[in-house]
């Protein structure tokens, strides 16, 4: 790996943030490396606000999309909410139809079957619409590049309200109102919202027309918080307000849907990074592997006896994601061995009967391989179908989008797209994609990065340090579980591989006069030999808490350790 050292910022920033706070000068520096360099910022970092929401008015087309959906409350008409069928998707359907249904009958959902309609506003849905006498359509978490639909729809006389998050194309649908933070005519103060967070948004404006205010609509923060941490949207700005205050729904009054998902897990307080691997993969896996709606209907549920044999359902289907995604990943792997030498900066791969559902999941575990930009291709139907990642750095949409004149459809962010072509395009795609990426990556990309926030001694380790540390959470992109690294480590001499497999690596560790600290290296008994030599060696790591026997310690992350050049 490469280790990235920030560069220490400007003392005097450090010197004012630790002497108008009280705090030492490690965290000092943490706070101004994201930013923080005032008292009042730092209030709103540690004490985030609901009243620090921005007014849901200052987004385009708002006013447009409450004036149209009062319209159609006030004539009775049918209104469904559609949505993508991943976590952010579902979550957001969820959001909208329960709060439209807590004073208003006629709305119905619809999530797109992944299989036989592909991601987005599909023609299925809106003859869906069409036979149950729907004249408006809320699309969330997709649509801001659906432009044929959105005309097919207005030719049944059916009208679209948008509400996306995604990068718009170059002309926008002929919607009645358009959502989306990332237009380049929307003046909105926060652009990373996620599709569940443009929906809240809406519904905060629609909440302003019946003299609701924020403290009304907290309790569908758990669903909000569910979609920032599933996205791996930046938890900075409104997302953070989102997040924690979501968080706390989550912990303490969670609708009965969540509340049946995390029964079992024996946590007191989940975090975004319990929600990122214990809610968000069982959301997911409805769609994944059977339809969305499953997911809705938990979500929307509100009986909780209903609602746990929902969640016994999705844990089922989330039970068949995790058999499909290590079988695929297994061949998948055998594949790219079979032809190393075909591709030097990316990793593309293609089985006709992979599961489309998992495909994502594994593009992903191949990239914890070999990092590269990746696509994993499957059949689906007539076309071929990928899921797209990316390196750090590396923004695999914008590669995709050179690659256009070989595709169907393509949408997505950054790190992470899907794209849709004809089989015949298939090798003159992998060709253009392979020498796109080689003419714009930085070589160094293709090399993983550990990010270290900063330098310190093991003896700066302390309760209180940790709980200053705990006060910067929720994590996420834009705000990171800080990383440090200590150098002239010794592993007390017991150091050994772990796990079933052996694949993960104990130490007990000292520098010089330190009291020592127990470490867990997940993934890291490759290193034994170099901490277990008896040599010193240096050390990257997060820091948390080890709870054995009842007994709570701090312990030591490792990210990576090297010998000492």
């Amino acid at each position: 790996m490469r280790w990235n050292l920030k560069p220490k910022p400007d003392s005097h920033k450090v010197k004012h943030i630790s002497d108008v706070l009280g705090v030492d000068a490690v965290v000092a520096t943490l706070l101004v490396q994201r930013g923080i360099e005032t008292f009042e910022e730092a209030k709103s970092f540690f004490r985030p606000s609901l009243d620090d929401l921005h007014d849901p008015y200052l987004m385009k087309d708002m006013d447009k999309a409450v004036i149209r959906i009062e319209k159609a409350i006030t004539n009775g008409e049918n209104i469904l909410v559609f949505g993508d069928y991943d976590v952010d998707g579902t979550t957001a359907v969820s959001l909208v139809s329960s709060y439209l249904r807590s004073y208003y009958p006629n709305v119905a959902t619809y999530i797109p079957d992944r299989y036989k309609e592909g991601y987005g506003v599909s023609n299925a849905g809106i003859d869906f619409a069409d036979d149950n006498g729907c004249s408006l359509i809320i699309a969330l978490d997709c649509g801001i590049k659906s432009i044929d639909k959105v005309a097919y729809a207005n030719e049944k006389n059916i009208d679209f309200i948008i509400c996306d998050h995604h990068r718009p194309g170059d002309t926008l649908p002929d919607a009645v109102a358009v959502l989306d933070p990332k237009r380049e005519d929307c003046s909105y103060p926060y652009d990373e919202l996620c599709g569940c967070g443009v929906g809240f948004k809406l519904i905060q404006a629609l909440g302003v027309n019946r003299d609701q205010d924020i403290n009304d609509l907290i309790p569908y923060l758990d669903l909000v918080a569910t979609a920032i941490a599933a996205d791996i949207v930046p938890i900075t700005g409104e997302n953070r307000v989102l997040a924690k205050f979501g968080l706390e729904v989550i912990n303490t009054f969670p609708r009965p849907g969540i509340k049946a998902l995390v029964q079992n897990v024996k946590k007191p307080t989940l975090t975004i990074t319990d929600v990122v691997f214990i809610i968000a993969p069982r959301i997911n896996a409805a769609g994944r592997i059977k339809h969305g709606n499953y997911a809705v209907e938990l979500l929307t549920e509100f009986n909780l006896d209903q609602a746990e044999e929902f969640a016994s359902q999705i844990e089922g289907l989330n039970a068949d994601r995790k058999d499909l995604d290590k079988l695929i990943t297994a061949e998948a792997l055998q594949q790219i061995e079979r032809n190393r030498d075909q591709d030097k900066f990316t990793t593309v791969v293609y089985q006709e009967d992979w599961h489309k559902g998992v495909i994502g999941i594994v593009a992903s575990r191949l990239i914890e391989t070999y990092y590269r930009p990746t696509l994993v291709f499957t059949k689906s139907g007539d076309k071929l179908a990928a899921s797209a990642r990316s390196v750090k750095d590396f923004d695999v949409y914008n590669a995709l989008e050179a690659c256009a004149e070989h595709l169907e459809q393509f949408g997505g962010h950054m790190y992470a797209a899907g794209l849709t072509l004809l089989e015949e395009q298939y090798p003159l795609f992998r060709a253009k994609f392979e020498a796109v990426v080689e003419e714009t990556i930085d070589p160094e990309l293709l090399i993983p990065e550990v990010s270290i926030d900063a330098e310190i001694e093991l003896n700066d380790i302390t309760p209180k340090f940790h709980r200053l540390l705990q006060q910067f959470e929720p994590f996420g992109p834009g705000n990171m579980s800080p990383v440090f690294m200590s150098r002239n480590l010794k592993d007390s001499g017991f150091g050994k591989p772990i796990g079933a497999d052996a694949t993960h690596l104990r130490l007990f560790v000292k520098q010089e006069d330190s009291d020592g600290f127990a470490a867990i290296g997940f993934g890291l008994a490759s290193k034994m030999d170099v901490a277990c030599s008896g040599e010193p060696f240096d050390a990257a790591y997060s820091i948390d808490e080890n709870v054995w026997n009842g007994q709570t310690s701090l312990q030591l992350r490792l990210r990576d350790i090297k010998c000492i050049e």
